[in-house]
């Protein structure tokens, strides 16, 4: 249990004080904006995979 003004050690979902408002913002945004770079990472990469093969490289 987390003593106010008590810092997070960890970034981990299961470590963080949901409860918070503040935290509860700040991490669900962060974790989404992540979710999003990555599925946008991942489909670039899918692509550029199946352009490389419709190319015969």
């Amino acid at each position: 249990m987390m003593i106010h003004g008590e810092t997070v050690q960890s970034p981990l979902p299961m470590d963080l004080p949901w409860w918070m408002p503040d935290h509860f913002v700040f991490f669900g945004v962060l974790y989404v904006v992540l979710g999003v770079i990555g599925l946008g990472l991942a489909v670039t990469v899918f692509q550029s995979i199946r352009d490389a093969k419709k190319a015969d490289h």
